[in-house]
């Protein structure tokens, strides 16, 4: 009981296969390039399996190895090529300048030219030659309205899910034709000993709703696997995943696409990308911080409770670039707010800021003390605009997905120019459009893109 079948939607025969194209490549690489005793040397063997293990690892975080991943041409070469430059990657710094290996280039280039084209060519081999000739094909029977299944059928053509269906077996006596199925659910066991049925496909939708438990212990009993689709519950734009806590399935919907390593991985380039912004800013902060001091009496650091990741509390930090009363004044200011509604001040002349405020804030260097709000992991290097308290109580529902992810020291709406976007619901369709897509080379983007606009003078308020 609870036995788990942790490789069930695993395609391992692709991962065997990549592992022999793997050695393959080292095998002809060395035999073009290296001599005898180089090619037995202990360090090329440890670099050929350290890209390897990295490139398998990487193909697994991507779900190529995924039985139901989609085999789109285009989306395959991408995945494979993402997988063997971050493999790649990793490897070169290790070698040359971590470990400092002493391996001949030719060799390391020519195993790496030979690795992509026979990887690469792996992942249309396994799907077109070997799992359609040598693959154990799965008889299979779909329980429910046949037009259900339609979109689902088109699903599993384009994954590498080896199954026939055999037919469709009706639910109810008045929906029943000979023409469209093969039979009635009453009839179900009847149905697997005639056509020597390995699996049956069961879903549940709102409007079809049966007890499976009577056919479930039936199937159970003659070793004829039950696969359930849950389609009772709809989510609109949601993501989901299956997963399992102990014995129990758990089926998610979810938003948000930063998986474990994604976070772990955006978490590294935020304290690596902070402790640099600190190191090399603070010259700037330290004289800008001598001239708010001279110039104006208060604190040199404006620090305000704003709202982070899934409503968190956290105070920001900036260097104080207006008169120390002046979230008492923002009040008597409303009525002058350009931004559409209350769920942004923003004023172009604003009267609380002082001299050198107007010139940190058009150069953006008020905001380089969140670097230190990264550091802690308030924050992060891209997002989205952290809110005050105040703004947040007049969100409404679909304003604080925003929220789902960790606020920004800049974002897509800084990049897009911030000056003139004065429809609040514009923001939020950019900041979710940051979420949706997000990924490594999209922060750098953003990053390159702000330093641009700092440059420029561009898109401050």
């Amino acid at each position: 009981m609870g036995k788990f079948n942790r490789g069930a939607s695993t395609n391992l025969v692709y991962i065997i296969f990549d592992c022999f194209f793997g050695v393959l490549s080292f095998l002809i690489a060395g035999i073009v390039v290296l001599t005898g005793d180089e090619f037995l040397g202990r360090e090329y063997i440890f670099v050929a399996m350290g890209f390897l293990i990295l490139f398998i690892m990487a193909n697994k975080e991507s779900r190529l190895y995924n039985v139901t991943t989609f085999f789109y041409i285009d989306r395959i070469i991408k995945r494979v090529t993402k997988s063997f430059l971050i493999s790649v990657s990793i490897t070169t710094i290790l070698i040359f300048y971590v470990g400092r290996a002493r391996i001949d280039q030719r060799f390391y280039i020519t195993y790496l030219v030979i690795s992509y084209i026979f990887l690469l060519g792996n992942a249309f081999f396994v799907r077109y030659f070997f799992m359609e000739r040598f693959g154990e094909i799965q008889r299979t029977l779909i329980i429910g309205k046949k037009e259900n299944y339609v979109k689902f059928e088109r699903f599993v053509s384009k994954s590498n899910l080896a199954m026939k269906i055999l037919g469709y077996v009706c639910i109810s006596d008045e929906d029943y034709n000979e023409e469209d199925y093969v039979g009635k659910l009453n009839e179900l066991e009847e149905l697997i000993h005639k056509l020597g049925i390995d699996q049956i496909y069961i879903m549940q939708t709102r409007s079809n709703q049966i007890d499976i438990q009577p056919y479930l212990n039936m199937c159970m009993e003659m070793g004829v696997t039950v696969r359930i689709i849950m389609n009772a519950f709809k989510a609109g734009a949601a993501q989901t995943y299956v997963s399992s806590v102990g014995t129990y399935p758990i089926l998610t919907y979810h938003t948000v696409s930063l998986n474990v390593s994604e976070r772990f991985l955006k978490r590294v380039i935020d304290i690596f990308g902070s402790l640099v912004g600190i190191i090399l800013s603070s010259p700037i902060m330290l004289i800008v911080a001598i001239i708010i001091r001279v110039e104006s009496p208060g604190p040199i650091i404006f620090k305000q409770k704003r709202v982070g990741q899934n409503g968190r509390h956290f105070f920001m930090y900036k260097f104080r670039s207006m008169c120390v009363d002046a979230e008492q004044k923002k009040n008597e200011l409303l009525e002058q707010n350009e931004m559409v509604g209350q769920f942004m001040f923003k004023m172009q002349d604003d009267p609380r800021i002082t001299k050198i405020g107007k010139f940190i804030r058009k150069t953006s260097i008020d905001e380089l003390p969140q670097f230190f709000n990264v550091l802690r992991g308030d924050m992060s290097l891209v997002g989205t605009r952290p809110p005050t308290l105040d703004e947040v109580e007049l969100y409404e529902r679909g304003h604080w997905r925003r929220m789902s992810i960790k606020p920004g020291i800049t974002g897509m709406w800084q990049v897009n120019g911030r000056s003139n976007i004065t429809d609040f619901d514009e923001i939020v369709e950019l900041d979710t459009q940051y979420i949706d897509r997000w990924n490594v080379l999209l922060d750098i983007q953003i990053l390159i893109k702000t330093v641009l606009q700092v440059f420029a003078r561009k898109g401050a308020c």
